[in-house]
């Protein structure tokens, strides 16, 4: 099996075209303008030595030592072999709370933000585990199931904002039975839900979605965003700009109010723990490394091929042909002139 590890450096191939054309373009130029000096018959007694054919193969040689490097750049590689590997770790769905209360700033840059910045920054340390993405306010939804394709995590991660689901709410029950769901029954891994929200205006039988999710051999942690003394929730228009606070019917601002009562229960329940956010912590990383100490089962296997790089034999000719280019000289060879010279 053969392949580029950087394909991307193949693109610039498309630029070789335009290369040649500007020097078809230049080389016109020069020549015009020698002709404008003298006849073309006087061109080989004024450049006696100049061999306008070894300028075209100096450029040759250097357009294919420059291909030659792109391909190398780009990493061919043949695969030697395929070998199959088992894929051990544990699985852990995030369940994010995207409500509009996450807006509140009394963690920076905002709740969810700061959420999203603790899940990206896990997604990073994981190897080998599965991770998972549940989004809810008055609905709950997967952004993106149990997977090891940490980079796509990312990607999805990044799309999550306060408007990924329009109906509002707090559905924490319904986001806790949706995940329970979403685990893998035949799967001997040990299953986490880590529930990160500030349990505001919280909806559903918790208890009931909680001992659901223990009785399938699931662990629930809790990390509370935000402040019990409440703070205002932003409001923004069209443009982006900050226009004022939300406010109720009667025209006072709302404070949205952490319930650690609500996510302590959770999570004592869910045979887990609670964390409360801070600007400064990392509550997802204390929860990893807690998490560290289950034993990690084998959740399947995937077969991989082990490729072996072959950029050098890319490299070593172009270096040899740049060589040869530097102390190949522009005049005519010995026997060219010499031929010239019977002419004559």
């Amino acid at each position: 099996m053969f392949r580029f590890l950087n394909a991307e450096y193949l693109h610039f191939l498309w630029l070789l075209p335009l290369v040649v054309i500007l020097y078809w373009y230049f080389i016109r130029r020069k020549r015009k303008k020698l002709s404008e000096y003298a006849d073309e018959k006087m061109h080989d007694v004024l450049l006696p030595e100049k061999s306008f054919y070894k300028e075209v193969y100096k450029f040759g040689l250097v357009l294919t030592a420059i291909i030659l490097l792109v391909l190398a750049v780009a990493r061919p590689q043949i695969g030697t072999r395929l070998e199959e590997v088992k894929q051990i770790g544990i699985d852990v769905f995030i369940i994010l709370d995207v409500s509009m209360s996450m807006n509140a700033e009394d963690l920076k840059p905002t709740r969810l933000e700061k959420a999203k910045n603790e899940i990206s920054s896990l997604i990073r340390k994981l190897e080998g585990d599965r991770i998972g993405l549940i989004i809810f306010a008055g609905q709950s939804y997967v952004q993106f199931p149990l997977t090891t394709d940490y980079s796509a995590a990312s990607l999805f991660l990044s799309a999550v904002d306060v408007y990924s689901i329009p109906q509002p709410g707090t559905a924490i029950a319904s986001a806790i039975n949706l995940a329970t769901q979403s685990f893998e029954e035949n799967t001997a891994t040990k299953k986490v839900v880590v529930i990160i929200t500030d349990g505001e205006d919280h909806e559903g039988d918790i208890s009931s979605a909680v001992k659901n999710a223990v009785d399938n051999g699931i662990m629930i942690y809790a990390i509370g965003m935000g402040s019990p003394a409440g703070s205002p929730i932003p409001v923004y228009d069209g443009r982006g700009n900050q226009s004022g606070f939300k406010q109720d019917n009667s025209g006072n601002i709302v404070l949205t109010k952490l319930d650690e009562a609500t996510l302590r229960q959770i999570s004592s329940e869910g045979n887990g723990k609670y964390y409360l956010s801070s600007s400064s912590g990392d509550e997802l990383d204390l929860i990893y490394d807690d998490l560290a100490s289950i034993e990690k089962k084998e959740y399947g296997s995937k077969r991989i091929t082990d490729y072996d790089d072959k950029y050098f034999y890319f490299l070593i000719p172009a270096l040899l042909l740049l060589f040869i280019e530097v102390f190949m000289s522009e005049k005519k060879s010995l026997l060219l002139q010499s031929l010239f010279k019977r002419r004559k």
